[in-house]
């Protein structure tokens, strides 16, 4: 006898492994099943389009754990693809709900509104950008599906997408059991302890290791295990700017973001000099290794990843990254590791603000001030380009105390993200960093943030249009149409804005916004449409299509 139906099933599942919010835009075939994801407790957020919906989802995953877009077919489905493209690619666990026509009418030659193709485009279309889909047009078999999509979403971190016809959200099926997470990726003994034992044994010969840290050591929760082998150690550690917090910047041992030659020298001296560099969790890509100007070689470098151990040639297969860093913070010796001296990020970067009156306000120096605010109840939002790159050298906190696209690197990512940043994490109030440029591509949530009353600071850098392209290459594409963006939060009815142009105009828009709690506060920070971070001018000449080639 069926004692539950299956949107009962699927979204009790969703809360057994931790969501409380879905973001989404409404449509005809959707509405049914979103009046029960509503009735089921979790809370429903409406956003100015499907793709915004995907961006905040997508970062209140990377803070929760697991975010959700719901969204109708077609229409609805393809405007999000662009943010779970994003998700699927920085590895974060995003599950896309669609509602779909009923399977009645699929089984009709009729052409149904916000179809392209035949019924099964949109589905197969996800499958280039998800790690499992799963069509529910069947109750006997969708409580199986259900638990195998979301099992490889949460073991994998990776989206999924589950599409729901209209006629399905009702039907009964069998009422859903205890939650059992997936169990974490089993390690070839052999493999793992082989694999530990060459790594061991060329750290122990090293003079100069380091270890560099990224991303995966959050997605799989083993920061804790991570922070027990840097201290056991003793050695520096710097991350990666996808990875920034997995370790706390506070930390005697860490030494700042490294992102190749757009790094700070004490960085780069740290992570290129090392005669073995440990990365644990850390991709190596473009950004990460700063557009390849890093100068890392291969052979001096131990890849520790989700699915294998590679070092210098020699490639484990199955060997987990929680048993590798587990495992060689339990054969640290007693006294850790030799190493060459360094000094923390903490003591070489200023955290403290003195504004000048009458200042003309640079990136440089907005940086110094937002430094001087972050803390424990703070969360960082940068968007892509300058403003993500600038921000690398702020002294961030444990935890996902900062949060930038810093792979995939979607322009307009940063504002809808604040939204939901500010609902996985409500003890912490979300500081935006974002361009004129991206913000006129998602400006819409700004409404969102209003409506909700969040207490969040938009601190937008406006100069004038898009300089980080500009940095690589002027041309009249980086022009934009200007606005009085401070305006905007009495258009969308909430909130407050202001315009400044000095420092001493910053540090005082700064201190209201911190005594205000009853809708955003947006900061319009007026800024030379040429001024740039020192990261960014290093990134642009890499980038150049002008450069010389060697």
């Amino acid at each position: 006898m069926s004692d539950s139906t299956v949107a009962t099933y699927l979204l009790t599942r969703l809360k057994q492994a931790g969501l409380k919010h879905a973001f989404g835009v409404p449509g005809d075939y959707v509405l049914t099943f979103m009046d029960r994801l509503i009735d089921s407790g979790i809370e429903m957020v409406g956003t100015c389009n499907e793709l915004n919906a995907g961006y905040a989802a997508d970062a209140y995953a990377r803070v929760n754990g697991i975010g959700c877009v719901c969204v109708t077919w077609g229409v609805g489905g393809f405007s999000a693809m662009n943010a779970v493209a994003g998700a699927y690619a920085e590895q974060v666990p995003l599950v896309v709900l669609v509602g779909g026509p009923r399977t009645t009418q699929r089984r009709s030659s009729m052409l149904l509104h916000h179809g392209v193709g035949d019924f099964s485009t949109m589905l197969e279309a996800y499958r280039h950008i998800t790690v499992a889909t799963a069509l529910l047009d069947d109750a006997e078999h969708a409580c199986e599906r259900i638990d195998r999509v979301l099992a490889r979403c949460l073991s994998e971190k990776r989206p999924v997408m589950i599409e729901i016809p209209a006629d399905m959200v009702d039907k009964p099926c069998a009422a859903p059991g205890p939650f059992a997470a997936p169990d974490r990726p089993q390690s070839d003994p052999e493999a793992l302890a082989e694999g530990l034992d060459e790594v061991m044994a060329l750290l122990g010969k090293a003079e100069r290791p380091a270890i560099l840290a990224g991303v995966e050591l959050h997605r799989y929760q083993l920061m804790d295990d991570l922070l027990r082998l840097v201290e056991a150690s003793h050695l520096p550690i710097a991350t990666n700017l996808l990875g920034k917090t997995v370790i706390s910047e506070h930390h005697p041992q860490a030494v700042g973001v490294y992102e190749g030659a757009s790094s700070r020298r004490a960085v780069r001296d740290i992570v290129e000099h090392a005669d073995v560099l440990l990365c644990l969790g850390a991709w190596v890509s473009d950004m990460n290794l700063g557009f390849y100007s890093s100068g890392l070689e291969g052979r001096r470098m131990i890849l520790a990843n989700s699915g294998r151990l590679k070092i210098s040639q020699h490639v484990y297969e199955q060997v987990w990254i929680g048993d590798v860093v587990a495992g060689l913070a339990d054969r640290m010796p007693k006294r850790g590791l030799k190493h060459a001296p360094f000094t923390p990020v903490a003591k070489l970067l200023e955290t403290s603000f003195a504004p000048e009156a009458g200042r003309k306000l640079t990136v440089d120096r907005v940086m110094k001030c937002v430094n001087a605010q972050v803390g424990e109840d703070t969360m960082v939002i940068a968007e892509t380009g300058d403003s993500l790159f600038a921000a690398a050298d702020l002294v961030m906190h444990h935890d996902v105390g900062f949060l930038g696209q810093a792979f995939y690197l979607s322009i307009g990512y940063a504002l809808p993200a604040t939204l939901g940043c500010a609902l996985a994490d409500p003890g912490r109030r979300p500081i935006a960093l974002i361009g004129d440029g991206a913000f006129q591509m998602t400006a819409q949530e700004l409404s969102s943030l209003c409506r909700r009353e969040s207490n969040a600071i938009v601190l937008l850098m406006n100069n004038d249009g898009y300089t980080t392209e500009r940095v690589i290459h002027e041309g009249p594409y980086n022009d934009i149409q200007r606005w009085d963006y401070h305006r905007l939060p009495e258009v969308f009815g909430g909130g407050w804005g202001r315009r400044v142009e000095t420092e001493d105009e910053l540090a005082q828009a700064m201190a209201d916004a911190r005594a205000s709690n009853r809708g955003p506060a947006l900061i319009e920070v007026m800024l030379d449409r040429l001024d740039a971070s020192e990261a960014l001018r290093r990134i642009g000449a890499a980038l150049s299509p002008d450069k010389t080639p060697s």
